[in-house]
């Protein structure tokens, strides 16, 4: 009798992907010595069995390299030509305007104690914002997060409230990122989510890159720097710090401007630069063939200013220092200068009391509240602005953090 043929195949397949070739080989060669042999069945037929297993393997890998895929936008170094692609067969990408009678806060605020269950079908709005997430229940439901202004709200779609037919091919196109319009009444869900039922979305902005996802955030500190719009709409904490910084300045501002400070605007660039020790940024002006330095601070201008009559006189402004860059100091920086005649530091010591006490509270709500120095993932400190402060003498303070005596004699040799 004709000895049978070993069930291994001799051939690799030419399509099969380098990662299955060196084990499908390997399976073959060692079942075909097998089989040679004579050795147990049981570990010819496991040969087999691994080596048919690898072929089918690299069968589905070259059906699925061959089908089209319908998700590409999976891979992030081709989201930005698939999104392109697609966005291409739309009638209208970037429409000229979107006419938007409410905000997102303004829609939280009024309709925040609308029961559960609830829709207001009178209520109709017209919104825009960015998508945060995209959720899918089933062919005709779709959920949206959207986010405007730091405001959250939940838009739940519904095939029985969209106007039209198209209702897949308008939603299949949105990603997360875009910035849509939406127009529909507003409810709350059976599960106590505020939301928009809309009627009608169109696209307004497409995002072409793919974004961080929310579990995992933007974490790259170069990244975060160099790409701040990205921070911005991952890290909402970063908002939070933009906004904050706002409304310091606005309040900074507030304070002194109802003191009867007149607020002026003095040049930042000039033949000289004064009013501090730093070295400047150095420019040309092409006109007059002249060269300029960037200003290192506004005080000379300010004290011309007093002297020209304006007993008040202060700017918030930006200053430029060619000088070293840490975390707390860059080149160029917002700074308030403020002068004001006939006073002395005690003067301006019980207003800069005054100010940041008051600014705190307003901004926090309380005086005291919590700083994370070493970043939010170390633990905080508490910092109190409560008045009053304590005074301390600069000399007598350093001498007794030094622990050393200083001369009283400021002026003479031995004090400098």
């Amino acid at each position: 009798a004709a000895r049978p043929r070993a069930p291994f195949h001799r051939a690799t397949p030419r399509a099969m992907p380098p990662l299955l070739r060196a084990p499908y080989l390997a399976c073959c060669m060692l079942g075909a010595l097998c089989w040679r042999l004579k050795p147990r069945p049981l570990l010819v037929s496991g040969l087999g069995y691994a080596a048919r297993r690898l072929h089918r393997t690299s069968a589905l890998y070259r059906a699925a390299a061959a089908a089209p895929v319908e998700k590409q936008e999976v891979d992030p170094t081709a989201y930005r030509e698939n999104r392109i692609r697609a966005l291409k067969e739309l009638p209208e990408v970037y429409p000229h305007v979107w006419p938007v009678d409410a905000t997102v806060a303004e829609l939280i605020t009024r309709f925040g104690d609308l029961p559960d269950g609830e829709r207001d079908e009178a209520a109709v709005f017209t919104i825009a914002g960015r998508v945060k997430s995209k959720r899918t229940s089933g062919a005709k439901l779709r959920f949206y997060d959207l986010v405007s202004d730091g405001s959250q709200i939940q838009l739940m779609c519904s095939q029985q409230t969209h106007e039209g037919d198209d209702f897949a091919e308008v939603h299949d196109i949105f990603q997360r990122g875009d910035i849509i319009g939406v127009r529909g009444c507003i409810g709350r869900s059976k599960r106590g989510e505020l939301s928009i039922f809309p009627s009608s979305v169109k696209l307004l902005s497409p995002c072409l890159h793919m974004l961080p996802s929310d579990y995992s955030g933007l974490k790259d500190q170069e990244t975060r720097y160099r790409k701040r719009y990205l921070d911005l709409m991952i890290n909402e904490d970063v908002r939070k710090t933009f906004v904050m910084r706002s409304q310091i300045v606005s309040f900074i501002r507030d304070y002194l401007i109802t003191r009867n400070f007149l607020e002026v605007e003095t040049p930042m660039m000039n033949t000289l630069h004064g009013g501090a020790s730093a070295r400047p940024f150095i420019t040309h002006l092409n006109e007059l063939d002249l060269k300029l330095n960037m200003r290192v601070a506004p005080e000379l201008y300010l004290k011309m200013l007093v002297i020209g009559g304006f007993d008040r006189v202060f700017e918030i402004g930006r200053n430029f220092r060619n000088e070293g860059i840490d975390l707390t100091h860059n080149p160029e920086f917002t700074s308030c200068e403020f002068y004001m005649a006939y006073a002395d530091y005690n003067q301006l010591m019980d207003m800069t009391e005054d100010m940041l006490s008051n600014m705190v509270m307003k901004l926090k709500g309380s005086h005291q509240f919590e700083y994370h120095p070493d970043g939010p993932e170390k633990d905080p400190i508490t910092v109190d602005f409560s008045p009053p402060w304590p005074r301390i003498s600069m000399v007598e303070e350093i001498e007794k953090q030094a622990g050393v005596t200083l001369p009283r004699g400021f002026a003479s040799g031995e004090a400098r």
